[in-house]
C-alpha cells in the first residue's frame, strides 16, 4: 500500500490570489482556446456527451455561441450519424449536397421530404445532376393531384437566379438582396447542381462571428464512441457524416480498452481529432497521448450525477486532477478537458487557472431549452430529468441499444450503478447559461492580470482556505431576496 502525502484539492478548498492588473475592460481579454489539436473554440467550454444533454440541438447552440457540443452515443449508430450530420448541414456559407428531388417524383413525395426535412423547398434535378427547378411549400399548397410529377408544378430552371462555384460570399449577398432571394443554387459551367447559398445562412453567419466553424463555414460538432469493436462502425458513420472529432467514452480511460481505441481511431481517421479520457492522474495522460490521443478528458468521479467515487472508492478530488494531468499535458501538447465538478463561473476559472484548455459541463446545461432532457412539473416548477451516464436507467438504455431488445427485468438486478438520476430547474436558452459563465471568466482573467487563456496558467497562484473562508466568499449575515 502506498499513500500520497499532500492532499488532495478540489474548487471549494481553495481561492485564486488576485495580482496587480493592467487590464481595463473585461471585455478586453481573449478567452479563445484549444479544445483539442485541431480545434479552437471562441470559449472554453463544451457540452457533456450525456444523453440529457447533448444531441444536435444543443451542438447547434454551443457552436453558434463559440463553444462545441459532443453527441452522445447512447443511440443507434445511424441515429448518430443523423444527429451530426444535421449539424453539419445547420449552417455554412454554402450547402453542399442540399436536399434534392427528380422531376419525376410526384407532388406527395415532395411533401413527405419537405416535411421529413423541416424545409420550405427543394431543388429538382435531371438525371444527370443538372438543375432543372425549384419546388416549394407555396407551388404546393394548393395542388390537389398528388401523383402530378414536380417538374410541372415546379419553378422552373430559366426563371430561376443561379450563380456559379466561387462566387464570393459579398456577391451572393449581393445577389440575393437585388432578386429579393430568400435561395440561390450554385451550378458549374455544365449547368450540374453543385450547392445552395441561403439568406438565412448568411444572416447567422454575420450574427454569430465568434461560432465554431470549420474551413468551410459550417459548425463543428463532436461525437462519442465507446470501446466496443462496433464502435469503429459507429465512429465511420459520424465521420462520413462529417464529424469534427470522436470522443472515446468509457469510465475508467486509463485502461488498455480505452488507449488501444484511441489508437485504432487515430490508424482508421488520421484526419479525424480524438479525444480520449476520462483520467485522473498524469501518467493517464501520457498514455492517451503515446497511442494518438488529441486532448485527453480529465474527472473520476467528479460530476453532480457521479457516485463513482462512493461506489467504487476510487477517484482524485478535481482541482487536484486537473493540475497533475494538465502539467504532462502542457509538456506533450496535448489539451486537457476538465470534466465535471463546474457549479458556478468560478470554479470555471479554478480548472482554467489549474491548466486545463476547456471544461466539459453536464448538468449547468441539461435544463436549458437546448437539451434533449424529459421535461416534467414536480412541485409547480418545469425541471428536466438528468442522469449521470452509468446511472441505473442509462445503463438499462443502452444495452437496449446495443441489443435491439428489450432487457430483461432480471438484467437489472446485475447492474451496479455509479450515476443517479435527478431533477434541474428549467434555465431558459443555453446562451444565457454561457453568457454568465463566460463573463465570470472574463473577469476572473482581469483579476489575475492575464488578457489570455496561457497568460492565466502562469499568472494563477491558489490558496487553501478553510470553511470559514468558504462560508465568507458567499452571500452571508444576509436574507437574499
Amino acid at each position: 500500500m502506498r499513500l500520497r502525502p499532500d492532499t488532495a484539492l478540489t474548487f471549494d478548498d481553495v481561492l485564486l490570489v488576485p495580482r496587480r492588473s493592467s487590464i481595463h475592460s473585461r471585455q478586453a481579454v481573449n478567452t479563445r482556446t484549444c479544445f483539442s489539436r485541431r480545434i479552437e473554440t471562441s470559449i472554453p467550454i463544451v457540452s457533456s456527451n450525456m444523453d440529457t444533454v447533448t444531441e444536435s440541438a444543443m451542438a447547434m447552440a454551443m457552436a453558434r455561441s463559440g463553444g462545441i457540443g459532443v453527441i452522445h452515443r447512447f443511440m443507434t449508430i445511424e441515429r448518430q450519424a443523423a444527429e451530426v450530420a444535421r449539424v453539419k448541414r445547420a449552417e455554412s456559407f454554402m450547402v453542399e449536397h442540399p436536399f434534392s428531388l427528380p422531376g419525376k417524383a410526384t407532388v406527395s413525395e415532395a411533401r413527405a421530404k419537405l416535411t421529413e426535412h423541416g424545409i420550405g423547398g427543394l431543388l429538382v434535378t435531371s438525371s444527370d445532376g443538372a438543375l432543372i427547378g425549384l419546388v416549394s411549400t407555396r407551388d404546393l399548397i394548393f395542388e390537389e393531384d398528388s401523383d402530378r410529377p414536380v417538374s410541372e408544378v415546379m419553378t422552373p430552371r430559366e426563371r430561376l437566379i443561379t450563380v456559379e462555384a466561387g462566387a464570393s460570399l459579398e456577391a451572393a449577398r449581393a445577389t440575393l438582396h437585388n432578386h429579393r432571394l430568400e435561395k440561390l443554387p450554385v451550378v458549374d459551367n455544365a449547368g450540374r447542381l453543385l450547392g445552395l447559398i441561403t439568406a438565412q445562412d448568411i444572416i447567422k453567419m454575420e450574427q454569430s462571428p465568434d461560432a465554431t466553424k470549420d474551413e468551410r463555414g459550417r459548425l463543428r460538432v463532436v461525437a462519442a464512441v465507446g470501446v466496443r469493436p462496433s464502435d469503429v462502425e459507429r465512429a465511420e458513420a459520424c465521420v462520413k457524416a462529417g464529424v469534427d472529432a470522436l470522443v472515446v467514452d468509457i469510465a475508467h480511460g486509463h485502461s488498455d480498452s480505452a488507449i488501444n481505441m484511441v489508437r485504432a481511431l487515430k490508424e482508421r481517421f488520421p484526419q479525424t481529432d480524438v479525444i480520449g479520457g476520462n483520467v485522473a492522474t498524469a501518467d493517464g495522460v501520457r498514455d492517451l497521448a503515446e497511442a494518438g490521443a488529441d486532448a485527453v478528458k480529465v474527472g473520476v468521479g467528479a460530476g453532480s450525477i457521479c457516485i463513482t467515487r462512493v461506489v467504487t472508492g476510487f477517484g482524485v478530488p478535481q482541482l487536484t486532477a486537473v493540475a497533475d494531468c494538465a502539467e504532462a499535458g502542457h509538456a506533450l501538447g496535448v489539451p486537457i478537458i476538465a470534466d465535471g465538478g463546474i457549479r458556478t463561473a468560478g470554479d470555471l476559472t479554478k480548472a482554467m487557472a489549474a491548466g486545463a484548455s476547456t471544461v466539459m459541463i453536464g448538468s449547468l446545461l441539461a435544463g436549458t431549452d437546448e437539451s434533449p432532457g424529459a421535461t416534467v412539473v414536480r412541485d409547480g416548477r418545469r425541471v428536466k430529468v438528468v442522469r449521470g451516464m452509468a446511472s441505473l436507467t442509462a445503463n438499462i438504455d443502452r444495452q437496449e441499444v446495443e441489443l435491439r431488445r428489450e432487457v430483461d427485468p432480471e438484467d437489472w438486478e446485475r447492474v451496479v450503478p455509479e450515476g443517479v438520476e435527478a431533477m434541474v430547474p428549467m434555465r431558459g436558452p443555453v446562451k444565457d447559461i454561457l453568457h454568465q459563465l463566460v463573463g465570470g471568466l472574463r473577469s476572473g482573467l482581469s483579476y489575475a492580470g492575464a488578457s489570455t487563456i496561457e497568460e492565466l496558467w502562469r499568472n494563477a497562484e491558489f490558496i487553501r482556505i478553510t470553511s470559514a473562508g468558504k462560508r465568507e466568499s458567499g452571500a452571508h449575515d444576509v436574507e437574499v431576496r
